[in-house]
This record gives C-alpha cells, sequence and structure tokens, in this order.
C-alpha cells in the first residue's frame, strides 16, 4: 500500500488490520455497561436516560417506559420481567448452581430425665393408646376426688363470726353537692 496524501508513512490503511496485527488475532472490545436502577437490565453507551432527583441522586433508566414505571413508583418487584423480581422468584438461578442436598441430622439417643429412668421412658412410650388413656382417667378421677373433698371439709368447717355492727353506728357519708343543671341556648357554653 502506498502511502496517501494525508497518511504518514508506515501507518496502516485500515484500523481492524492493525488490531488483528497487534495483537496476534482479535481481540474483544470491552464495552462500559451501566445498570438499570428500576429494571436491573444493561445499558450500552448512548443509550438510556438520566434522571437526577431533587436530592442530587442519579438514576439510570434503560428506556422511556420503565422511567415512566419509576416516575409513578411502580414497584419493580411485582412486574415480571425485572431482574429484581427474577431475583426475589429465584428465576434463573437453577441453572447456575446445583440444589444443595440437606443432611439429615441424626436424632441424639434417648436419655433419662431427672423423676424418670430410661426404662420408665422407653415403657410409656411403648404403651398401647387404650392403656394410657385408662391410666389418663384414673388420675383424674383421683384429681377429682381430692378436690371433692376439699370442698366438703370446707363447707363443715365452722365459720368465725364476724362482728356486725349497727348500721346506725355507722359514720355517714357526707353527700357532695350536684353540679347546677346546664343552660341551654344561646348561654349553652359559657358559665
Amino acid at each position: 500500500m502506498t502511502p496517501g496524501p494525508f497518511r504518514k508513512p508506515g501507518a496502516w490503511s485500515d484500523a481492524s488490520s492493525c488490531r488483528a496485527v497487534a495483537c496476534g488475532g482479535w481481540a474483544a472490545m470491552v464495552v462500559k455497561t451501566e445498570v438499570c436502577a428500576f429494571s436491573g437490565s444493561k445499558i450500552y453507551p448512548g443509550h438510556g436516560i438520566t434522571f437526577v432527583r431533587i436530592d442530587n441522586k442519579a438514576f439510570k433508566f434503560v428506556s422511556c417506559k420503565v422511567k415512566s414505571y419509576f416516575a409513578h413508583r411502580w414497584n419493580p418487584r411485582k412486574l415480571a420481567w425485572t431482574q429484581m423480581f427474577r431475583r426475589l422468584h429465584k428465576k434463573g438461578t437453577l441453572e447456575e448452581q446445583a440444589k444443595k442436598r440437606s443432611r439429615k441430622v441424626q436424632k441424639g439417643a434417648t436419655k433419662a430425665i431427672q423423676g424418670a429412668t430410661l426404662d420408665v421412658i422407653k415403657a410409656r412410650r411403648n404403651e398401647k393408646p387404650d392403656v394410657r388413656q385408662a391410666a389418663r382417667d384414673a388420675a383424674l378421677r383421683d384429681a377429682k376426688e381430692r378436690s371433692r373433698a376439699k370442698q366438703a371439709a370446707k363447707k363443715v368447717a365452722p365459720k368465725p363470726a364476724v362482728a356486725v355492727k349497727n348500721q346506725s353506728q355507722a359514720p355517714k357519708r357526707q353527700m357532695q353537692p350536684k353540679a347546677p343543671p346546664m343552660k341551654k341556648g344561646k348561654d349553652a357554653g359559657l358559665r
């Protein structure tokens, strides 16, 4: 190639061949992308709308549709196409991550507790339901019998005599005077 009137000698004629030769192959172009404040999607250079709020906080939106939703205070968690909705409902993460398998925790051995030995606990666990119910009913009957006996003992016991004062000797309460009745008409609220 011959250098043109505006080209320096030794310069390449087209930039693509320059990139291919200098880098030893085709290099990927790095593009600085931003993230939409509402939808979470990528915004490429030369695209998007910037909105600056009165408190000087800047929001970058991918489109006017998204800006409108933001202005009307729509919740991005309720719109199925936003990244926030997808993250909240665990969409698209299952392909990337395998589900963690939960291990079953082995229960510890049964231990004796205060007031009951291990043999007693095992015997009660292996009891049949009708035997257990019969034992519960017997215990309930005994408790009722005891309470009835207690009530009967209270009724039979003589009550101590309480000195009753004569009503004429008791001091009389002094009555407070009544407030005058409220006025009706023009002067109703005034006193």
